[in-house]
């Protein structure tokens, strides 16, 4: 049997249903994984096996409850003053307790197993310590990881910290790669992954938003109530909590915010502010006392959703929002150094602009002061999804497990060749290593790769 290019292959096609971990840890990796999930719960030979971590305490079943799901099984491993390294530890023994107490401990060969009683893959979000803990658990326990927004790299592994290295980690342990864009599919190329092991499908994110903009919830906090049947009044968006951000960048950021709501009394400003007491304690020292800035406690999504629907512009540190803003047609200052999302900043849907405060006030009042020119970044394409990420996801699945048609990619103008040439490579070279290692055949470099990988 050829199992090059496709590792779930060599357990055969099996005739029945086929349960999947979902490994699931904080918000946004529930809201993107929403979409997701229904899909698997509605397919016909797929039992998606939701576990939630519990590193945001129960959001991930509030998130899935919003479209009438749950969870399997949660670790309830959060509690107050969690260190990464004990959260890191917790998600994996809890995984494992879990896995071995329900199905039996690993069988030392992948080929054995009765994919009917045992998981058929894990799958895992993004880049948050959840994510990571559980890809390593699962490699431990012989289950294939499929990664699903993968190749995002900005390789500075301090920004963002420590999202950067765990999605690094989470593309050394992965089997498959669902990767947003195809210049994610170039990063991945580079670091010597398989290219028939990575699906090009868009971002879920965007499937998620288009669900949650077609219900046109309320907003859901009093504080904007007001904002209900008020269509006429700007309104600019802030969200900060990156953990690099923490300390002087949200001081420079909340004094850039305080000067622009002086300056455009007539503008609203929204912050729904992060439960950490290391953000909030920041945000509401500084910006309490402003009548036309709002804080808001923690929004729920399809009312988050609906605020960034009528936002006239956005800033943000935050990676989900980055993708989800551009497809409403907003403008995005990102308030970050750096900046995985590049296709967005190369589109003119993103601005980089960091948190240097006389920078953040010089961009936004641009976007503020010339419609025009909102009104031509609102009309630039999304560079990160179609909405239909997750039929392309699925698709994935069919063609891994049930030997389907390998779906069409994300993307305008797409080209293997292409993505393979950028990524640097001249030839392909065969490497023979066991199918479950998540690695077959494996391009040349046409330089040394060490310069491509952020190993500090």
């Amino acid at each position: 049997m050829d199992t090059r290019h496709g590792a779930l292959r060599v357990f055969g096609a099996p005739d029945g249903v086929v349960p999947a971990l979902v490994v699931i840890g904080t918000r946004p990796e529930a809201i993107k994984l929403l979409p997701l999930v229904r899909a698997m719960t509605d397919h016909p030979r797929i039992q998606p096996i939701v576990v939630a971590t519990g590193q945001h305490g129960d959001v991930v079943e509030d998130v899935l409850a919003l479209d009438g799901l749950s969870v399997q099984a949660n670790l309830r491993v959060g509690r107050q003053g969690l260190t990464l390294n004990a959260l890191f530890g917790a998600v994996m023994t809890g995984l494992e307790d879990l896995v071995v107490d329900r199905w039996g401990p690993p069988t030392q060969s992948v080929t054995e197993r009765r994919y009917d009683t045992y998981p058929v893959a894990c799958i895992v979000h993004g880049d948050t310590s959840s994510a990571a803990a559980g890809a390593l658990a699962a490699f431990h326990l012989r289950i294939p990881v499929v990664h699903v927004e993968a190749g995002l790299r900005t390789r500075s592994t301090l920004s963002p910290f420590p999202e950067e290295l765990n999605r690094q980690l989470v593309a050394r342990i992965a089997t498959f790669h669902l990767a947003p864009t195809d210049e994610n599919e170039q990063n991945l190329v580079r670091e010597r992954v398989d290219i028939d092991r990575v699906f090009v499908t868009g971002n879920t994110a965007i499937d998620a938003l288009r669900w949650a903009a077609e219900r046109h919830e309320p907003y859901g906090v009093p504080e904007l109530a007001d904002l209900e049947d008020d269509e006429t009044t700007p309104v600019v968006t802030v969200t900060a909590h990156r953990r690099e951000n923490w300390g002087g960048g949200l001081r420079r950021i909340a004094a850039a915010v305080h000067r622009l709501a002086e300056s455009y009394p007539k503008v609203r400003f929204v912050l729904p502010v992060h439960p950490n007491p290391a953000v909030a304690s920041v945000l509401r020292e500084s910006l309490d006392q402003l009548p036309n800035l709002t804080l808001v406690p923690p929004m729920e999504y399809l009312g988050f959703a609906r605020l960034l629907a009528r936002s006239t512009i956005v800033l943000t540190d935050s990676g989900g929002v980055q993708e989800e803003a551009p497809a409403l047609g907003v403008p995005v200052l990102v308030l970050r150094a750096t900046t995985e999302r590049t296709e967005g900043v190369e589109a003119g849907t993103l601005e980089l602009v960091g948190t240097d405060p006389d920078t953040v006030v010089e961009a936004a009042s641009r976007l503020l002061d010339h419609p025009e020119l909102r009104a031509e970044i609102s009309m630039r394409p999304n560079p990160y999804g179609d909405g239909h990420a997750v039929a392309r996801i699925i698709g994935a699945f069919e063609n891994l497990l049930f030997d389907g048609p390998r779906p069409e990619p994300f993307g305008p103008g797409y080209s293997r060749a292409a993505v393979l040439d950028a990524a640097g490579y001249d030839r392909v070279e065969e490497v023979v290593v066991p199918p479950e290692a998540g690695r077959g055949i494996a391009p040349a470099p046409t330089e040394p790769l060490i310069e491509d990988l952020d190993v500090r």
